[in-house]
C-alpha cells in the first residue's frame, strides 16, 4: 500500500513540473514577440495592396438620331375563306392556286338551274301587281273601291316586289365572287362538286398593301407615333419602306409587349406573307457615345454597362442601353456626357475600387473599335 501511494505521489509531481514549464516558456514568448493593435491590423492591408493599373480614354457624347431596330414579319392584310352562299353544281372554277383576281371576279360558277325563270316569273308577278294596283286607284278616284281593297293591292305589288329581289339575288350567288382583289391561295371545290350553303370555294389573300407586324417593350411604345416612316429588309433580301399605321393599346400579358403595324405598299405583289422582317424607326435625337462592344461588362444585378473613371480615381459603374448597332461601334445612352471609360482592365476591377489610370498620349478615341 505504501508502495502505491509513494508511486502516485512521483506520478503526481511530474505533471506539475510539466504544466509549470508550458506557462514559463508561453511567458518568455510574449516577451519576445511584441503586441500588434487592432487599428495596425486594420491598416496593414491597406499599405500592403497595390493598386491596379487601368487604361482608360475621355469620351465625350454626341448627338445621335436615335434608332429602333424592330423584328417581326410580314402578314396579309386580310385573308378570306370565300363561300357558297346557295346550292348548286360547280359548273365552272375559272380562279387557279396563285392567280391574281381583282374585285368582282368569279371565282366559282354554280348551276343556274331554274333560277333565271324564277326571276321571269317573279317580273310577270310584279308587273301584274303593279297594273292591280294601279287600276285600283283609278276606281278608288271614282269611288267604286274601298280602302281595304286599295291596301290589299298596294300589298301586293310590294310582296311582288321583294320576291323579283329574292330570286335575282338567287340568281346572282350562282356567281362565287372575289370580294376584294388579291391572289387566290388555296381552292376547295372542283367543276362537278356539289357546294351547300357556307362551302369554301377558295381563300383569297389581300397581299397590296403589306403588314409587317411586330412587338415592341412598354419602354419604347410611348416614343412612337403613328406615321413614322420605317425602312428595313426581309429575310429574303427585299428592301422594304413602310408607315407606322398603328400602335396597340392592350399589351399581351404573358411578354408585357405592344403589337404594332408598319403599312408597306406592295402593288407587284413581291412581298411574301411570313417573311422574317428586320426594320429600324427613329424615335428622335438624344445624346450618346460610340464605344467597343469589348467594354461591356456586367454589374452584380447582370446588368449590361461598362466601367468609367470617377473623381480621386475610383472606378464607377454606369448601366447604359444600345441605341444603334454599327459596324464602326455601338452607340450607347446612360453615360455623363464627358466620362472617362476604362478601356483595358475593366474585368479587373470593382466598383469603388481606387486605380491607376494611364491614358492615350494622342487624343486618339480608344473607345471605338481597332
Amino acid at each position: 500500500m505504501r508502495k502505491n501511494l509513494i508511486i502516485a505521489s512521483l506520478i503526481s509531481a511530474g505533471l506539475f513540473l510539466w504544466l509549470m514549464s508550458g506557462l514559463i516558456f508561453n511567458n518568455s514568448a510574449s516577451e519576445a514577440v511584441p503586441a500588434i493593435s487592432e487599428q495596425q491590423l486594420r491598416a496593414k492591408p491597406e499599405t500592403d495592396k497595390k493598386r491596379a493599373t487601368v487604361r482608360a480614354a475621355v469620351s465625350q457624347a454626341e448627338k445621335r438620331a436615335r434608332i429602333l431596330v424592330l423584328r417581326g414579319k410580314t402578314d396579309s392584310k386580310r385573308s378570306v375563306d370565300v363561300k357558297a352562299e346557295i346550292a348548286g353544281s360547280v359548273i365552272n372554277r375559272p380562279a387557279e392556286r396563285g392567280s391574281r383576281v381583282e374585285s368582282g371576279d368569279v371565282l366559282c360558277q354554280l348551276a343556274i338551274d331554274d333560277r333565271d325563270a324564277a326571276v321571269a316569273e317573279a317580273d310577270a308577278a310584279l308587273k301584274d301587281a303593279q297594273i292591280s294596283y294601279q287600276g285600283s286607284l283609278k276606281l278608288q278616284q271614282r269611288g267604286l273601291q274601298s280602302e281595304t281593297a286599295i291596301a290589299k293591292a298596294k300589298a301586293n305589288l310590294e310582296s311582288a316586289k321583294v320576291q323579283l329581289r329574292r330570286q335575282q339575288l338567287n340568281l346572282a350567288r350562282t356567281r362565287v365572287v372575289a370580294p376584294f382583289g388579291g391572289v387566290v391561295e388555296n381552292v376547295q371545290m372542283n367543276v362537278g362538286d356539289y357546294a351547300t350553303p357556307g362551302a369554301v370555294c377558295a381563300t383569297l389573300i389581300d397581299l397590296d398593301p403589306m403588314l409587317v407586324r411586330a412587338d415592341v417593350t412598354e419602354a419604347e411604345v410611348d416614343n412612337m407615333e403613328v406615321g413614322t416612316r420605317v425602312v428595313g429588309a426581309t429575310s429574303s433580301g427585299a428592301q422594304i419602306v413602310g408607315t407606322l399605321t398603328f400602335i396597340g393599346k392592350q399589351s399581351d400579358p404573358m411578354t408585357r409587349t405592344y403589337p404594332i403595324e408598319i403599312t408597306v405598299e406592295n402593288s407587284d405583289y413581291s412581298l411574301r406573307s411570313g417573311l422574317t422582317t428586320t426594320a429600324k424607326m427613329q424615335l428622335g435625337e438624344v445624346y450618346a457615345h460610340k464605344i467597343s462592344p469589348a467594354l461591356f461588362t456586367l454589374n452584380d444585378a447582370g446588368e449590361l454597362g461598362v466601367r468609367t473613371i470617377a473623381e480621386n480615381n475610383v472606378v464607377n459603374f454606369f448601366k447604359v442601353e444600345i441605341i444603334e448597332d454599327t459596324n464602326e461601334g455601338v452607340w450607347v445612352t446612360g453615360l455623363p456626357d464627358t466620362v472617362k471609360l476604362i478601356t483595358v482592365g475593366q474585368e479587373y476591377v470593382l466598383t469603388g475600387e481606387t486605380v491607376d489610370p494611364v491614358y492615350p498620349a494622342s487624343s486618339s478615341d480608344e473607345t471605338s473599335p481597332e
